[in-house]
């Protein structure tokens, strides 16, 4: 089963059970956090990882976070439940999937928006208003640079991708003209 299957499914399991709840933003900030600690952390994320570990020894390493983080009840038993089915490795795939479903219930619809060089406000502001109009949804827009783009923009909302850049018109070109 791929990784991107498993967290759909089990934020999708998280979000009906915090939205119900409503204790959304709280659980969704905790494992923010939590999941920034096991990204910071080779060894943390290599002990949850490693299958030599005997289950009793990964259970006593999570009750130890979960001692000093003081997470809610519903943020325990989810990463408990992680580590019983061997998932909490992959607790920061599971986050960002958890946060899509989130905003996508909300009616936001989150976007990765990618250009050349940092881009002024109004062109901000423009994008987002494109963006709002495309999708029918809010939008959350979050700016990235990469200078090999040469120019231009390139979307990426959800698993869709809007290249609009310099870089791949000019690759398109170059294919055009070697192909005939």
């Amino acid at each position: 089963m791929s990784i991107e299957t498993i967290a759909r499914r089990y934020s999708t399991a998280l979000a009906d059970a915090v939205i119900a709840s409503g204790e959304a933003p709280t659980v969704k900030t905790e494992l923010s956090e939590l999941g920034k600690l096991f990204g910071e952390s080779s060894d943390l994320r290599a002990v949850f990882a490693n299958p030599a570990i005997n289950h009793q020894s990964k259970e006593r390493v999570l009750e130890g976070l979960i001692a000093k983080a003081k997470p809610t009840k519903t943020t325990g038993n989810f990463l408990k439940v992680l580590l019983q089915n061997g998932r909490l490795a992959e607790i920061g795939e599971i986050n960002e999937r958890f946060a899509q479903v989130l905003e996508e219930r909300s009616g936001m619809v989150a976007a990765i928006v990618t250009s050349a060089r940092e881009l002024p406000a109004d062109e901000k502001s423009s994008i987002e208003k494109n963006l709002e109009q495309l999708t029918g949804k809010k939008i959350s827009v979050r700016y990235e640079t990469d200078p090999d783009l040469i120019g231009g923009v390139v979307t990426r909302i959800g698993s869709t991708v809007y290249d609009g850049s310099v870089k791949t018109k000019l690759e398109n070109l170059r294919e055009q003209l070697v192909n005939g």
